[in-house]
């Protein structure tokens, strides 16, 4: 008689893996907003966990340790959820591709900064305070730091193959100049402290970024 093997296919349970995504946005949600009220370093998984309803080893066994969850938060606050599509490559980065003018794509560039700074310039600043205090975190920051400037180039790029940037501007400078304005950071300081509006900074921010790396107009 034939030997019947038993089938070893994996099950898998929609509901359960419905309720596995419910623990994991309940459990980023309580993150962000430990992280948010009392930094990185205070906020224990413990903390997390009860904030989120689960138990300690739900959190762990599920991002398996503290920076990998602060990771976690930090893209989804970039991305504004948790699908896997890079910044470049979501809609509201679109009209920086679609742009046809230098002073087009740098107006849509300042749009995209607006909206990472509203959603992220929270999470930055819990990630550069708490950087000090943790190898993991400070290689994440430098990360962060990293792949700004890179946004950056891309966009620098993308502006040249539409019309002349300004001659006079070495490509690097030119870079960098683009990377300290897309800091999260002068949108928590001018929006947040200081009370902008998001419309004041987005005009404000593409203006600085045109007059960084355009050339002049004539007669100016």
């Amino acid at each position: 008689m034939a030997e019947v093997k038993a089938d070893r296919r994996r099950y898998r349970s929609p509901v359960r893996e419905e309720a596995a995504l419910r623990t994991r946005r309940a459990v980023v949600t309580a993150a962000a907003e430990l992280f948010a009220e009392r930094g990185y370093t205070a906020s224990s998984l413990r903390e997390v966990a009860d904030a989120a309803g689960v138990a300690r080893p739900t959190v762990a066994a599920a991002f398996g340790s503290k920076p990998a969850l602060l990771r976690q938060v930090v893209d989804e606050a970039l991305a504004g959820d948790d699908g896997p599509v890079s910044v470049a490559d979501r809609p509201w980065f679109a009209p920086v591709w679609q742009a046809e003018q230098p002073s087009a794509v740098l107006a849509a560039y300042a749009e995209v900064c607006t909206l990472i700074g509203r959603r992220a310039a929270w999470i930055f600043e819990v990630v550069h305070r708490a950087a000090a205090d943790s190898s993991e975190i400070g290689e994440l920051w430098t990360t962060l730091v990293r792949n700004r400037r890179l946004g950056a180039q891309m966009v620098l790029r993308r502006a040249r193959e539409t019309g002349p940037l300004r001659p006079d501007l070495a490509e690097g400078h030119a870079v960098d100049a683009l990377w300290v304005l897309n800091d999260p950071a002068l949108y928590g300081s001018l929006v947040r402290d200081r009370g902008w509006s998001e419309d004041q900074y987005r005009r404000w921010l593409a203006a600085q970024m045109q007059a960084a790396v355009l050339p002049a107009a004539p007669g100016r």
